[in-house]
């Protein structure tokens, strides 16, 4: 997991978020690369060769777009997490009980017994490891999923995020994931 930075022409940076490491000495490597442009909104697959740097940032060159696509432009995290949602307005207003049932940097998936509605903004604030702060987002529910009459499943996107929010987000998503799979 890394950020593109200081792109010009078919150069760039990325600047590695994840702890993982390139195994080896390796010089070059041809790889793929799925992103998400906040301009667009969207997700752009890309392919370049990358060259591991000191501190975690590699070198890419010969840096191409393929395609820019509507598809999910972030990693998942399935959870089953105790969370809360706080609504401003409405009927539903204050801090109610929901569960995180996934997360990514663009937004969640929230089970609720609460009825809101497409548009609502809240905070959603959840812890994703023990040994971590809570977590606060701001957030817009996109899609509404009546399951029955007393439980409902939103899909949310995020607001106002800012780079270190997105990156602590990142961080937490893949550490999560990997005491996941430690479980395992």
């Amino acid at each position: 997991m890394a950020k593109l930075l200081g792109l010009h022409g078919n150069k760039a940076e990325l600047h590695q978020y994840s702890e993982s490491e390139i195994a080896g000495d390796v010089e070059s490597i041809h790889v793929r690369i799925r992103g998400y442009s906040d301009y667009e909104r969207k997700a752009v697959y890309m392919e370049g060769v990358i060259t591991p740097g000191p501190k975690h940032i590699w070198q890419v060159e010969e840096l191409t777009v393929l395609r820019v696509g509507n598809d999910r432009a972030f990693f998942r995290l399935e959870t089953n997490l105790d969370a809360t949602a706080t609504m401003f307005s409405g009927l539903a207003m204050g801090e109610k009980p929901c569960k995180l049932l996934n997360i990514s940097v663009g937004g969640a998936s929230v089970g609720s017994a609460y009825r809101y509605h497409e548009g609502d903004k809240f905070l959603l604030k959840v812890r994703l490891l023990e040994d971590r702060p809570e977590s606060v987002m701001f957030a817009q529910i996109v899609r509404v999923i009546a399951k029955d009459e007393e439980k409902f499943e939103y899909g949310c996107r995020f607001l106002e995020l800012t780079e270190a929010d997105q990156e602590q987000i990142t961080k937490n998503i893949f550490a999560a994931q990997r005491q996941k799979r430690g479980r395992s």
